[in-house]
């Protein structure tokens, strides 16, 4: 690859920026976050193909809600399993290149997807889109957190939104090209994987070096502010507020298509375009947290951004279309603030152990995604679409579980 295309992001590791500089003066590596982010953005709109997919699916193989479920507990679970353990893998022995062979594996599902004659196929599709989260997600918080100049809120936000914009433009694409030219047509989205491939390589080009860089200044280990007891206390609190988003979460971006069919009668292509808001005011919501959690202290985010979303879920499943759609985007809003703020207080609960601790809680929200869609859906099979929206609307009240974390460290 020529000097010139990887200069703006090898620019960020010079000496200045990354040997010289202590962690509280150095200025966050715009560039090096700019590109992560690109590629957080590819790799989960990606994903959110197949959770935009599902009415096309459903109609192509028949399927039954629990089936549409399996499909998300499928990839989620899998990156849900592997993610913790490709961290703590990764906190030992770092792999920078291993980045673009995750988004290789996303491309190769993405394109199992497109060509599927079964079911099975799907699933496996769906586990090829999984193996790639789990490899992509940890390294990449890593490289935010290094590339963060001490601003770790900002720079996981940064990160996130991306991840949200995927997610968010992959319904309108899906409206756009797979719901008019079918499943086939997802093939063409590969091109896009293969840019993800490209800024990753640049990425990891910069990590390899930062990295060698960082070693050599890395003396001894750092220790918890925290006693073991109040870490481990801590991260069940954290585990149970991730369980409260996620699984509400699966409710809204599983079936909130399906719902508004059902309830108010809306197209296919006109329902995406209202996920596409919620989903949208997700990734806005996502950019104010980290920033706000570096400013007045991760706890307080966190509390607001839980608890605070549960009178508008509580009122969601009674309200008219209009209603309907301004409700999800404000709980869009609020509730996507939450992870950043989750992911950087852990990883201050637990120093040196960066990677572990992003893929667990990735891990975790995904697994909790993947289960809610699964047990939803078969709650919706039992029962409607309508009662599991009624049931879900009090998952936000766990919110109040924050209360248990511990009061202020360096950081909080």
């Amino acid at each position: 690859m020529p000097p010139s295309a990887t200069a703006p992001l090898e620019s960020q590791a010079t000496p200045a920026s990354v040997a010289a500089a202590s962690p509280a003066k150095a200025k966050p590596a715009f560039g090096i976050l700019g590109a992560i982010s690109s590629a957080h953005m590819v790799n989960d709109m990606m994903q959110s193909l197949i959770l935009a997919m599902y009415p096309i699916l459903k109609g192509a193989f028949s399927l039954s809600f629990a089936q549409i479920g399996l499909i998300t507990l499928t990839y989620q679970l899998t990156a849900s399993l592997l993610q913790p353990l490709i961290g703590l893998f990764t906190d030992r022995r770092p792999q920078p290149y291993s980045l673009p062979i995750g988004m290789t594996a996303t491309l190769i599902g993405l394109l199992l997807l497109a060509f599927a004659p079964s079911f099975g196929i799907v699933l496996l599709a769906a586990a090829f889109v999984g193996l790639g989260s789990s490899i992509f997600h940890p390294e990449s918080s890593r490289i935010a957190r290094l590339a963060s100049g001490g601003q770790h809120g900002l720079a996981q936000s940064v990160f996130q939104v991306g991840g949200n914009l995927g997610t968010a433009i992959g319904p309108l694409l899906a409206a756009a090209v797979i719901v008019p030219f079918g499943q086939h047509s997802v093939a063409w989205f590969g091109l896009a994987a293969l840019l993800g491939i490209g800024l990753l390589l640049q990425v990891s080009r910069w990590y390899a070096f930062h990295h060698v860089t960082a070693g050599v200044r890395k003396k001894g280990a750092v220790e918890s502010p925290y006693p073991r007891r109040v870490v481990l206390g801590a991260i069940t609190v954290l585990l149970v507020l991730i369980f409260s988003k996620y699984f509400y979460v699966a409710g809204i971006s599983s079936f909130y298509t399906f719902y508004l069919m059902d309830r108010f009668g809306l197209t296919v292509q006109s329902a995406q375009l209202h996920l596409f808001f919620f989903l949208f005011a997700s990734a806005v919501g996502t950019v104010l947290g980290g920033p706000v959690g570096d400013r007045i202290g991760r706890k307080p985010v966190i509390w607001v951004s839980i608890l605070g979303v549960a009178p508008f879920a509580l009122l969601l499943p009674h309200a008219d279309l209009f209603w309907t759609t301004t409700l999800t985007i404000v709980i869009g809003l609020v509730l996507s603030s939450a992870f950043s703020a989750i992911l950087v207080y852990a990883q201050e609960l637990m120093p040196g152990k960066v990677g572990m601790v992003s893929g667990l809680f990735f891990g975790f929200a995904f697994g909790m995604g993947g289960l809610g869609a699964a047990v939803l859906g078969l709650l919706a099979d039992h029962t409607s679409i309508a009662f599991v929206y009624q049931a879900i609307a009090y998952l936000p009240l766990l919110g109040v579980v924050a209360a248990l974390l511990p009061g202020k460290s360096r950081k909080s």
